[in-house]
């Protein structure tokens, strides 16, 4: 029987995420599988992925094929890595602490380097966020003085009107005055 470790597709539309199961190769993508080592969250920056490093060592080294993508997520969390080194133990190259002490040192140097990735993720992040907001206080300060010169602007017509009305009422009381003068 075949075995493949591979992804199966759960999540709604648009929305997916993936467990990484052993199966038969002969079964469907998302049917039957002998085993269940991880989950995989191509979503998020970075991609989230959950492995039980033990039972995908154990199934690589019984003989299990990954596919492509599975293959890249075995190789990012260190699974091939750890069973190149230990095939080399098999065969007398290396010893096993020799073996552990690359291990440890390559996980250390992954572990740098995502720590930088999710930095700069989020250091990117707070950059965008802090830019929009700079361009929003530039919007809303353009608001402000577009309304501003507009209310000046109609303050001036009231107060050439109101100064019109009052030189109108002065001719007019004037007229008055004088219409009233006129009589007597």
């Amino acid at each position: 029987m075949p075995v493949k470790i591979r992804l199966s597709r759960h999540g709604r539309k648009k929305n997916p995420y993936y467990h990484i199961v052993v199966a038969d190769s002969r079964a469907p993508r998302d049917g039957r599988y002998i085993e269940r080592i991880g989950s995989y969250n191509p979503l998020t920056n970075p991609a989230t992925i959950e492995l039980n490093f033990d039972r995908a060592l154990d199934w690589l080294q019984k003989g299990a094929q990954p596919t492509d993508t599975c293959r890249a997520i075995l190789s990012y969390k260190g699974v091939l890595y750890k069973n190149h080194l230990l095939i080399g133990v098999k065969k007398g190259a290396i010893t096993m602490e020799q073996a552990e002490a690359k291990f440890d040192t390559w996980l250390k140097e992954k572990e740098g380097k995502i720590k930088a990735k999710i930095d700069l993720v989020e250091n990117s992040n707070a950059k965008r966020k802090n830019e929009r907001l700079e361009a929003e206080a530039k919007v809303r300060e353009a608001r402000a003085q577009a309304v501003a010169k507009k209310r000046a602007a109609e303050a001036e017509k009231e107060a050439k009107k109101s100064s019109e009305n009052s030189a109108q009422d002065a001719v007019e009381a004037n007229a008055d005055t004088e219409a009233g003068s006129s009589e007597e």
